[in-house]
């Protein structure tokens, strides 16, 4: 076996665990030995070697900051990088394939970015050596090529360093570009389109309204589309993206991985980390999926065609290797027709309007059921998060009505943080929603941290069971999948769905991730219109109604897998894409 002694150093509070518990405590210091002791910075240190694995220190620690692991050596020869003493530790890589575009999907923390970082050249893998000093390059490269020897992944390195290879990479943190990047999003698309594709890569990315635009007064969503465009105006013959969907809306990622996809040729590879797995499974020809532990360890399974590979994914078993790496399979179960007429209604608006700058809103009528799952879908910009806080009475409408004032939770698209502990922020869920919200979401390890202190994904699933923890008759909650992996995305759905139908209450849930939506909603509300300039609000819908009318817009067709029933999109002008469309079933229910 090899044993991991992992600290989460953010979590490590010596202070208050009255003076380093965990070394009071260990059976192997009480002998005389220096197995836990302080470190430089004022955290515990574990010395891997005489860790007997007796698992007391993990169990007594009350920040659970201490994971002690045991892993069969089969699955864990040499490592490819570790970032230093009890922390993370990458134990294998992917390998481009050319004429494929191949994908990456695992939970956050498992070493994905850590991964496609050491084949962009971005990292240079210390093999577990972290106090080494770094090679020379001619010396790196000796050694990289003698650790992969055997493998694919020695041919991709001795290309690179003979120089056949030129790599492209979109790193993962786009926000990070105007820091590094000064000028207009013109000048910068200009020095690195080495095709001479400009002005085709804008009009598919839609830049080209913000091209004369600064760098640093772009969006989020715009600056993601940049730095997609510019990676795919290199002339390379790897391109790699690390999570290139994040801030954007569904039409933008289908523009996003049709292009994506047109880069690959025999000649060429495209490395994709996606957590939108509709997106992933549309995009890729192979995945692999990176298991182990968060914050702990990453493995890479061997490459599988992308729907087995999804498939296995959702099952949490990958055969092949006989390992195991969920306790429970992710199943997507056919749920017949909402019988509305049953429902008594909750509210309804009638010919709401609402301007706001250059921007207008119409919904002109519909309602909310007792007990109705709403998804809503619609582009960015297009009035979706406007009409959700009018339903919040956080703004209020220009023209119409809005049938009665409802208890209302809502939970904004954009969330603040503050110096509120967790524990404080979600009183009312630890005390009554223990089972149904903390521990489902993962939440308790935060329980004494700031809620400032959270990274995204932490943020979001407090913000949701903020949300939920309150008593209304309607949720409103405004893309609760952002910054959650693909994992989380589908913990979340169903952790939202069984609370609130436990409540007997309604949800209105905005979000980008149709896997998501699907999975969440009996009825959906689309937003039609031109981004920036005006939205019509329609629906809801029956489920298959819904996403008919979306789809179509999108030009695109979904059907269920055989294995799992997770919806899927079609091959372009496919037999069953043609025949869907023929008979205006865009949807499979």
């Amino acid at each position: 076996m090899t044993r991991l002694a992992i600290v989460i150093k953010e979590r490590c509070n010596p202070i208050g665990c009255g003076n380093y518990l965990c070394a009071r405590m260990c059976p192997v210091n009480r002998e005389g030995k220096d197995c836990i002791i302080p470190s430089p910075n004022h955290k515990a240190l574990i010395v891997e070697k005489l860790c007997t694995g007796c698992g007391i220190c993990p169990n007594i620690c009350p920040f659970d900051a201490i994971r002690i692991i045991n892993l069969p050596e089969e699955l864990t020869k040499q490592p490819v990088h570790r970032y230093g003493e009890n922390e993370f530790v990458l134990y294998s890589i992917p390998t481009p394939l050319f004429g494929n575009v191949t994908g990456i999907v695992g939970v956050n923390g498992i070493g994905k970015s850590t991964a496609v970082k050491v084949l962009a050249g971005v990292l240079h893998p210390n093999f577990g050596d972290f106090k080494a000093e770094l090679p020379d390059e001619k010396e790196y490269y000796n050694r990289i090529i003698r650790y992969f020897k055997g493998t694919q992944a020695q041919g991709f390195f001795e290309n690179v360093r003979k120089g056949k290879v030129k790599i492209a990479y979109k790193p993962q943190q786009v926000e990070l570009i105007p820091r590094n990047a000064k000028g207009k999003v013109m000048d910068l698309l200009k020095n690195v389109d080495e095709k001479g594709l400009l002005d085709s890569v804008s009009d598919e990315l839609q830049l080209s309204q913000i091209l004369d635009n600064d760098i640093s007064e772009v969006s989020g969503g715009e600056l993601q589309r940049v730095a997609i465009a510019a990676t795919v105006l290199k002339g390379a013959s790897i391109y790699i993206f690390d999570e290139p969907t994040s801030y954007l809306d569904i039409k933008q990622r289908i523009n996003a991985s049709r292009l994506i996809k047109s880069l690959v040729n025999e000649k060429s590879s495209v490395l994709a980390i996606e957590h939108d797995l509709v997106i992933l499974d549309h995009m890729t020809d192979m995945v692999h999926i990176m298991y182990g532990r968060e914050a702990c360890y990453g493995i890479v399974s061997a490459v599988k065609p992308t729907r087995n590979g999804v498939n296995s994914y959702l099952s949490g078993y990958l055969r092949e290797e006989n390992v195991r790496f969920r306790e429970s399979t992710i199943k997507f179960n056919e749920r017949p027709p909402v019988k509305l007429h049953l429902k008594e209604q909750l509210v309804s608006w009638d010919n709401i309007e609402k301007k706001l700058g250059k921007f207008s809103l119409k919904a002109s009528s519909g309602e909310i059921k007792k007990g109705d799952m709403i998804g809503v879908l619609g582009e960015n910009g297009i009035g979706k998060t406007t009409f959700v806080k009018i339903l919040a009475n956080v703004i209020k409408q220009d023209k119409g009505d809005i049938s009665k004032k409802i208890k209302v939770s809502y939970k904004p698209q954009y969330i603040e943080s503050s110096d509120r502990t967790v524990g404080e922020a979600l009183k009312t869920a630890f005390e009554k929603y223990e089972n149904q919200l903390i521990n489902p979401l993962f939440i308790r390890p935060w329980a004494l941290k700031k809620v400032s202190e959270l990274s995204g994904g932490e943020l979001q699933r407090v913000a949701i069971a903020e949300c939920l923890q309150k008593e209304a008759d309607l949720y409103l909650l405004d893309e609760p999948s952002a910054y959650l992996d693909s994992e989380q995305r589908l913990v979340a759905s169903k952790v939202i769905r069984d609370f609130i139908d436990h409540k007997g209450a309604s949800a209105l849930i905005v979000d980008h991730d149709l896997l998501f939506i699907d999975y969440i909603s009996d009825r959906l509300m689309i937003f039609t219109g031109k981004p920036a300039i005006n939205g019509n609000v329609e629906g809801p819908f029956a489920m298959e109604e819904g996403m008919n009318k979306f789809l179509k817009e999108l030009g695109i067709t979904l059907r269920r897998d055989k294995e799992s029933n997770r919806p899927r999109i079609n091959k372009p002008d496919s037999r069953l894409d043609r025949e869907q469309k023929e008979s205006g079933k865009y949807y499979y229910v």
